[in-house]
């Protein structure tokens, strides 16, 4: 059976290897036991998407289940406008573009080209200071694109067993950090 990596996680797996874990083990349960206030609102930022509910226009992909075979991850879109080639990612918030967030816009982006789309700009949105931050595109910045795929290796690669985490401000910024058994708290 082929395994794949959900595009989520490839953001996640920067933050914690362990969280990845953490959330299969309580992702049947209720998020209440878990989630905190940024996850919270996360979600309900992601409400129109997930319902299809942002835009009646026709060009507009909402919520689609993608695909890369080529780098065997999955995962949803937020918005793509086929007549602009526009892939947007919408977050609640953001303070600074992590390599994590751009991983995921690759991952997307790969999926459509594989599924036929001619995808032409990425970008960011983040819907509480209404701002966009335009991202280079993976011919554009083959530094990044060679990072995403060191990423995706790496997580095919890792030994949880044997991951220990340094950064203690990952820890406590952790939605998981009390149920960890190796925290740096």
């Amino acid at each position: 059976m082929e395994t794949y990596i959900l595009i989520s996680q490839l953001n996640d797996f920067i933050f914690c290897p362990k969280s990845i874990y953490f959330h299969q083990l309580y992702g049947g349960y209720s998020t209440r036991l878990y989630h905190d206030t940024p996850q919270i609102e996360g979600k309900a930022a992601h409400k129109a998407i997930d319902i299809a509910g942002y835009s009646t226009k026709k060009s507009i992909l909402q919520g689609l289940e993608v695909y890369s075979q080529q780098y065997g991850v999955c995962g949803k879109i937020d918005l793509f406008d086929t007549e602009l080639g526009l892939l947007t990612e919408r977050k609640k918030h953001i303070s600074t573009i992590y390599d994590g967030y751009v991983y995921q816009l690759y991952a997307q982006y790969w999926a459509l080209i594989e599924m036929g789309h001619d995808v032409r700009k990425l970008r960011f949105y983040s819907s509480d200071t209404n701002r966009v931050y335009p991202i280079d595109l993976p011919a554009d910045n083959p530094q990044m694109q060679t990072k995403f795929e060191m990423i995706i290796e790496d997580i095919r690669t890792c030994d949880i067993e044997e991951y220990r985490q340094t950064n203690v401000k990952k820890c406590r910024n952790c939605i998981y950090e009390p149920l960890c058994d190796v925290s740096l708290c």
